[in-house]
C-alpha cells in the first residue's frame, strides 16, 4: 500500500488558501505594527448606541483585513477537521485520517459546548467562562485531551495500535509509512510514524493523554484538600498554629521542586518505604476534610448527618485504604478481595501531593487572613456559629475564585512536572507511553528523525496551555463579580 500525505487531495485546493492567509495575515500584523508606531495619537469616537467606531485610514483598513483573514485561517482549520469526515480513506491524507480517529472527541465537544453555552446564565462562574473568547479556547483545548483520555482509556478507542507493539521495518519511519501486510491494527498506517523501537506515536501521543488526565487533577485536587484543611485553620486562628505550619510549608518549599521530586522516586528512598507513609499521611486528610465540612453543616441535624457521614466516609474510607494498600510496599495488609485496585505510580502521584501542598497552604492562609475581618464572618460568629462551619461554609465559598483559577494554573505546572519525570524516567515503568518518556526517546535522534518527538511534545504543549488560557479566561470572568 501507498505512503499517505499529509493533507492528500484535500490539500490540492486547501493548502494554497491556507498558506496564502497565513502570509497575509502576518504581512497585515507587522504593516499594522509599524504604521501604529509612525502615526500620530487617534482619538477614538463613539457610536450612539455606546459603541466604539471602527478606525478609519490605512490602520482601520489592516484591522479590518486581519479580522477577515483570521477567520479564513479559522475556517481552513475547521475545514481539514470536518471534510475528510465525509472522504474515504486515504484521500484526505495524515491529517484527515486523524481527524477521522478523533470523531467521537469532536462530537463530544460540540455538544459540550452547546449544551453549556445554552444554559450558561445557570451555571455560575462555569456558565460565564462562555463570555470569555480566551477561556472557551483553553477550556476546548483542556477538554480536547479530557475527552481523548476518557475515550481511549475506557472504550479502546482513537488509538489505532497498541501501543507497544513493535512492528518489524518500521523503526523511525516517516508519518504515514504504510505497515506490512497482516500486522495487527484499525489502519495500514502508522500516521506519524514509527518511534525508535518501531511502535506507533500516534497510538502513543493518545495513550499518554490517560496518563496525565488520570494524575494531575486528582493529585492536585489532593493538594488542595491538604492545603485547604491545614490553611483555613492557619489562617484564622493564627498564633503558634499559623507560625508552626507556615514554618513547615517555608521548610518544604524552601528545597528546589526538582531537586525534590529525584528524591521522593529514586529506588533507594522508594525501599525504605518512605512514600508509602507519605500516602498514609497526605491521604487522610480529604477523609479529614469532608468529616469537617459535613459535621459543621449537619451538627444541629445530629441524625441526618449520622445518615450522610456513614456512607460517605465509609466509601472514602475503603477508597483511602485501598489507595495506600500497594502490593510489594511496606504497607499491605488488606486481603485481595477487599483491596479495590493498586496505583502502579503511587510514588509520583505522593511527589505531586507533596509538592504543591505547602503552595496552596499559603494561599488559602493568605485568604482566610483578608477574608476572617469581613462582616458575614462577624455575623456568623454572632449567630453563634462553630469555627469549622465559618471556615468552610463562609470563608472558602468567598474564596473560590481565586482557588479554581490556582487549580487551573496548578494543574498545567503539575503536568510539566510529571513531563519532567517521564523525560528523566523517574518514577514511571519503563514502557510508560507518557509524554516525557516518549520526547526522552525520541530526542535522542531529533535531528535526525524529529517526527517520534515532536507530537507528545506539541500535545504537552496544547494542554499546558489550554489550561492557562483556561484559567485567564476564569480570572476574567471572576473579576467582573
Amino acid at each position: 500500500m501507498e505512503p499517505l500525505t499529509w493533507t492528500g487531495s484535500l490539500g490540492t485546493i486547501l493548502n494554497p488558501v491556507f498558506g496564502i492567509a497565513i502570509a497575509l495575515y502576518l504581512v497585515a500584523v507587522v504593516v499594522q505594527n509599524v504604521m501604529a508606531f509612525i502615526a500620530g495619537p487617534v482619538t477614538l469616537q463613539a457610536n450612539p448606541d455606546g459603541t466604539l467606531q471602527s478606525r478609519g485610514g490605512v490602520i482601520g483598513l489592516l484591522e479590518t483585513a486581519s479580522k477577515y483573514l483570521l477567520l479564513v485561517i479559522v475556517a481552513a482549520l475547521l475545514a481539514y477537521i470536518v471534510i475528510p469526515l465525509f472522504m474515504g480513506y486515504g484521500q484526505a491524507g495524515i491529517v484527515g485520517e486523524m481527524s477521522k480517529r478523533f470523531l467521537p472527541v469532536w462530537i463530544a465537544l460540540v455538544v459540550l459546548f452547546v449544551v453549556s453555552i445554552r444554559y450558561k446564565r445557570r451555571l455560575g462562574l462555569y456558565g460565564k467562562l462562555f463570555d470569555s473568547t480566551v477561556g472557551m479556547i483553553g477550556f476546548a483545548l483542556v477538554m480536547f485531551w479530557v475527552f481523548t483520555a476518557l475515550f481511549f482509556g475506557v472504550f479502546d478507542w482513537i488509538a489505532t495500535h497498541d501501543y507497544l507493539t513493535q512492528v518489524s521495518g518500521l523503526k523511525n519511519k516517516v508519518p504515514g509509512v504504510a505497515v506490512p501486510e497482516g500486522t495487527a491494527g484499525l489502519l495500514p498506517h502508522y500516521l506519524l510514524g514509527g518511534d525508535n523501537l518501531a511502535r506507533d506515536v500516534f497510538s502513543r501521543m493518545v495513550a499518554g493523554s490517560t496518563f496525565v488526565i488520570a494524575i494531575a487533577p486528582l493529585a492536585t485536587l489532593f493538594a488542595f484538600m491538604v492545603g485547604i484543611t491545614l490553611g483555613l485553620p492557619a489562617g484564622y486562628y493564627g498564633g503558634k498554629l499559623d507560625t508552626v505550619l507556615s514554618f513547615l510549608a517555608n521548610l518544604i518549599l524552601a528545597f528546589p521542586v526538582i531537586l525534590l521530586f529525584y528524591l521522593l522516586v529514586t529506588p533507594e528512598i522508594v525501599q525504605t518505604g518512605i512514600p508509602s507513609y507519605m500516602a498514609a499521611f497526605l491521604f487522610f486528610f480529604p477523609l479529614i476534610f469532608f468529616f469537617v465540612l459535613l459535621n459543621s453543616r449537619y451538627y444541629t441535624q445530629p441524625a441526618k448527618r449520622t445518615a450522610i457521614m456513614i456512607p460517605v466516609l465509609g466509601i472514602l474510607g475503603w477508597l483511602y485504604l485501598s489507595v495506600i494498600n500497594q502490593r510489594g510496599t511496606v504497607i499491605n495488609f488488606l486481603p485481595p478481595w477487599l483491596d479495590g485496585f493498586d496505583i502502579t505510580v503511587l510514588v509520583v502521584f505522593v511527589s505531586v501531593v507533596f509538592v504543591n501542598a505547602p503552595t496552596v497552604f499559603r494561599i488559602v492562609r493568605g485568604l482566610t487572613l483578608d477574608l476572617r475581618t469581613r462582616d458575614y464572618v462577624a455575623a456568623a460568629q454572632t449567630r453563634g456559629e462553630g469555627a469549622w462551619y465559618i471556615m468552610l461554609w463562609e470563608i472558602l465559598p468567598n474564596a473560590r475564585g481565586p482557588l479554581i483559577v490556582d487549580f487551573c494554573l496548578r494543574i498545567g505546572y503539575t503536568t510539566i512536572l510529571l513531563g519532567t519525570l517521564g523525560f528523566f524516567g523517574l518514577g514511571l515503568p519503563p514502557e510508560s507511553p507518557d509524554w516525557g518518556s516518549t520526547i526522552n526517546e525520541g530526542r535522542k535522534l531529533l535531528l535526525v528523525f524529529a517526527h517520534p518527538a515532536l507530537p507528545p511534545a506539541l500535545a504537552l504543549m496544547s494542554l499546558v496551555l489550554g489550561l492557562n488560557l483556561l484559567a485567564d479566561g476564569l480570572r476574567e470572568e471572576s473579576l467582573k463579580d
